[in-house]
């Protein structure tokens, strides 16, 4: 029996063309004619392999997100140290998840959030859009090849824009490439929401429409594309839109649930319950770098005595973000339910050396000073807690933090649980496909769905994924609220009884949005919009 516990005009295009411009006219001013070497969009787009180099590129931006050898991999991360199922115990991510970083215009975690946000997805746009615009026009190419490179670019700049709209909801969106001739043009006011979403469906409709059921693992598909255009539509609240196109995926898609929750992030996570994987690759040129997704979410229990750090246990951790009270009481309320059982989330930790290998470590005195009693608390915390271990790798370096792994974007089972939500809002019977999730992980089916069914749900399966913020402020300001000030963060047990700021008390309503670096603010219009709350 499980015991119930009680114990968050593009700068970066800008400064491209910026940079651009001054190179050209540099060469003006000293040379008669422009270096046959200078090479910019406009050639590498003139031919079919510039513009497929062009989409694999893409793939590189979204998996910058994820490698520790560039500035924008804690974007992975940060998103779910805001929400209501993780408490954040240290590091500038406990600082933005307690909101006490990147809550105005001009604080330091803001500036941090332009770099992994703002800009990141403004430059991915802004390159797929160069991509669609070159392709359109080119003459001589295949017709196929030509659709082909058209989806994957469109998909790229509907997921970008998509996730800048979630975000903060004040964003632009454009089908004009950004060139020296344009870059200084001045963007006045944000799009209209029908603008933002008609672009959104346009390049995913594309998508659909022109990309295959299978390909290799790691780039989009139809069924990729389809997942995203239901979610788009639950944000509109389009609920016949989510349900057909998430029940088309899963009536007519070559997906498939893996057979148990333990095979979900096994091995290289390319599974028939894949939809979209970041793929990385040791030894292979492009292959991609390490990445320290999984030591944010996994404690630091190789620090107590007879135990070392091992891939059997979560790799080697750091114990930043990890799940709260209400996370793990959620999973605990079904004795049968497997996502705890060392799959989703670790709840136990076991010495590996000495006298008592393979016993459970189930003593404070193992980690804390006996002559200070009062550091039970702390030291729990940092080396018993349980831990998120959908990152973990099987083959990781057990002496480091940094490992190599595919990374998990878009799965199956989120496609259930839309179906369900929106069958739900709409029309139909939503129990067969929320129970597909639950009877997959072992857990008894429910008999009736509503509102919080479906959060819960979506807690106990789709935790430390990215998605948790955006499910809630799409259900609305009264569901965000209630969610962060009830239970984010472990409210009286941590981090308040340490003299840290309690999420649930800094919450305000505003935060819904994110809000808009002024640094960006300041390279768009004098009335371009700031979001309310933040002026």
């Amino acid at each position: 029996m499980k015991m119930k516990f009680f114990y968050s005009k593009i700068k970066s295009g800008f400064l491209l063309a910026t940079a651009l411009f001054f190179v050209v006219t540099s060469c003006e001013d000293f040379l008669e004619e422009q270096p046959s070497t200078l090479i910019d969009a406009d050639y590498v787009y003139t031919t079919e392999g510039g513009l497929k180099s062009g989409v694999v590129s893409l793939y590189k931006f979204e998996r910058d997100r994820y490698d520790n050898s560039t500035e924008d991999f804690m974007g992975s991360v940060l998103m779910s140290s805001r929400g209501d199922l993780t408490f954040s115990r240290s590091g500038y991510t406990g600082l933005m998840g307690r909101y006490e970083r990147g809550t105005s215009p001009v604080d330091q975690g803001t500036n941090f959030a332009s770099s992994l946000f703002w800009k990141h997805f403004y430059n991915m746009a802004n390159k797929a859009t160069a991509i669609i615009n070159a392709a359109e026009t080119l003459e001589g190419i295949d017709e196929d090849t030509r659709a082909q490179i058209l989806s994957e670019a469109k998909f790229f700049r509907a997921h970008s824009y998509f996730y800048l709209y979630r975000m903060y909801n004040n964003i632009y969106v454009t089908t004009e490439t950004i060139t020296v001739d344009n870059a200084f043009d001045v963007i006045n006011d944000k799009s209209t929401e029908q603008e933002i979403f008609a672009l959104i469906n346009s390049d995913l409709n594309f998508a659909i429409d022109n990309l295959e059921w299978s390909d290799t693992f790691g780039r989009v598909t139809k069924g990729t594309a389809k997942h995203v255009k239901a979610k788009v539509a639950m944000w509109q609240g389009n609920w016949t839109e989510a349900k057909n196109q998430a029940v088309s995926l899963i009536e007519e898609g070559p997906h498939g649930l893996v057979s148990s929750t333990a095979d979900v992030f096994a091995g290289d996570r390319n599974n028939s319950e894949s939809l979209f994987v970041i793929q990385s690759q040791d030894d292979l040129l492009g292959g991609g770098n390490t990445t320290m997704m999984n030591a944010n979410y996994v404690t630091q229990y190789f620090q107590i005595s007879g135990i070392e750090s091992n891939n059997e246990q979560g790799g080697r951790g750091f114990s930043r973000i990890l799940p709260n009270l209400y996370l793990l009481n959620l999973l605990a309320e079904d004795p049968n339910d497997t996502r705890d059982d060392d799959t989703y989330f670790r709840l136990k930790y076991y010495y590996t050396s000495g006298d008592r290998i393979g016993e459970e470590v189930d003593d404070y005195a193992a980690i804390t000073d006996l002559d200070n009693p009062s550091s039970n608390y702390t030291s729990y915390y940092q080396r018993m807690h349980p831990s998120c271990i959908k990152f973990s790798q099987e083959d990781g370096n057990e002496e480091s933090y940094l490992i190599r792994g595919n990374v998990t974007v878009y799965r199956l089972a989120e496609t259930y649980l839309i179906a369900a939500e929106a069958i739900m809002r709409s029309s139909g019977d939503p129990l067969p496909y929320i129970n597909a999730v639950r009877t997959r992980a072992g857990a008894t089916p429910v008999t009736t769905v509503n509102q919080q069914t479906i959060l819960d749900e979506r807690a106990r399966e789709l935790a430390f994924e990215g998605q948790r913020w955006f499910t809630l402020k799409r259900m609305g300001q009264s569901v965000i609220d209630f969610q962060m000030t009830n239970y984010a963060g472990d409210g009286e047990y941590f981090p308040a009884n340490l003299g840290s700021k309690d999420p649930r008390e800094n919450w305000r309503s505003h935060f819904i949005n994110w809000p808009i670096s002024q640094n960006d603010l300041d390279l768009l219009g004098s009335d371009y919009p700031q979001n309310n709350g933040y002026n």
